[in-house]
């Protein structure tokens, strides 16, 4: 059964850095997309950013030029670098992967983590 587990959140004041990991575990196949995703108080759930197995990289514009995401593939893991935070970055986040076999999609989330930016 794969499972994602999520670490590297916690509380930074505004212009501060965190570093968000992910790994996999339970599969026996590399997934074609595995990324960030936030969701804030009282909104909706988001794409932060995600990196596709062929290198593909998509952000939200407005992490565009403070975070990076990277992968490792071999190992399955994914994490989300965030500098110049903002305090509208407050969110949980929450780690995304997803399989594409023959056409059917199957996605799994991680059981999330809280990044909290202060003023």
């Amino acid at each position: 059964q794969v499972k994602l587990v999520e670490s590297g959140g916690g509380l930074v004041q505004a212009g501060g850095s965190l570093r968000l990991s992910c790994a996999a575990s339970g599969s026996s196949f590399s997934f074609n997309v595995m990324g960030w995703y936030r969701q804030a108080a009282g909104k909706q759930r988001e794409l932060v950013a995600d990196i596709s197995s062929g290198g593909t990289i998509n952000y939200a514009s407005s992490v565009k030029g403070r975070f990076t995401v990277s992968r490792d593939i071999a190992k399955n893991t994914v994490d989300l670098q965030m500098s110049s935070l903002r305090p509208e970055d407050t969110a949980v986040y929450y780690c995304n992967a997803e399989h594409n076999l023959f056409g059917r999609i199957t996605t799994w989330w991680g059981q999330g983590t809280q990044v909290t930016v202060s003023s």
